[in-house]
């Protein structure tokens, strides 16, 4: 009797555990996006980014545009909990301070990120709205309209380099995960990287109306393929990943 109720204590546990090892797979395993919560990306480019690894540890990231160090960062979570390193690059130098003090597996670099390097060139930010800059002095215009702030803006003078530059002067041969977010400049950025080489498992890159057609034919010229499953999640990024 005494045998026969271990044994039912004993086959309780296993189940118990069993259970809660498939419960874990099952979240680790493709439903991140329904059952977890963002935490510092602006939209759930954060879990899709997680999902997609599963949680994997240890890999490093480019984060193009990368802006304030945690908040709305595409990046922070996989440093912060995944123990992930990588580049950040922006074309406003502020933003550096922030790498520096919270972010140590982080390098940040002040660039503009297009299709040649070694010139100096104007970057325009809205001056009464955080997180509204570009390059293209038209398109802030439009997007001063569009928030209904005021056309006043700053003009900044940034150096500008070629992704795979960048890269190679840091000794980087092959990244997990690009991030990309420049308002529209997006093309010009692509131009001037060799994604043959380097072969992001993931890439997670802005899309707009204009730049749409020519972000598909870039990836698709390459090898790569859209993740469509992920539209329904996040309406202003597309993520694409080489074709089986």
């Amino acid at each position: 009797m005494r045998k026969y109720i271990f044994f039912l204590k004993c086959s309780s546990a296993a189940v118990m555990i069993a259970a809660w090892f498939f419960l874990c797979i099952g979240i680790l395993g493709g439903e991140i996006i329904e059952s977890g919560k963002k935490l510092y990306s602006q939209y759930d480019e954060e879990l899709i980014i997680r999902d997609f690894f599963n949680d994997r540890k240890g890999g490093i990231f480019v984060d193009v545009g990368c802006a304030h160090y945690k908040e709305m960062s595409t990046t922070y979570y996989l440093e912060e909990h995944l123990e992930w390193a990588g580049i950040a690059v922006d074309a406003l130098a502020e933003f550096a301070i922030g790498y520096i003090q919270h972010r140590p597996n982080t390098r940040f670099f002040n660039f503009i990120v297009t299709d040649h390097s070694g010139d100096i060139e104007p970057f325009y930010r809205l001056i009464n709205a955080i997180g509204l800059s570009s390059t293209n002095e038209n398109f802030l215009k439009k997007q001063a309209e569009s928030h209904h702030v005021p056309k006043e803006y700053q003009v900044v003078y940034v150096p500008t380099i070629t992704l795979t530059e960048l890269l190679e002067k840091n000794g980087i041969s092959k990244i997990d995960f690009l991030s990309m977010d420049i308002e529209r400049g997006e093309p010009e950025a692509l131009s001037g990287f060799n994604i043959k080489r380097f072969k992001p498992g993931l890439v997670c890159i802005e899309v707009r109306p204009e730049t749409s057609d020519k972000i598909l034919d870039y990836f698709a010229r390459y090898g790569y393929e859209r993740i469509d499953k992920y539209l329904k999640y996040d309406g202003l990024n597309w993520y694409f990943k080489p074709k089986d």
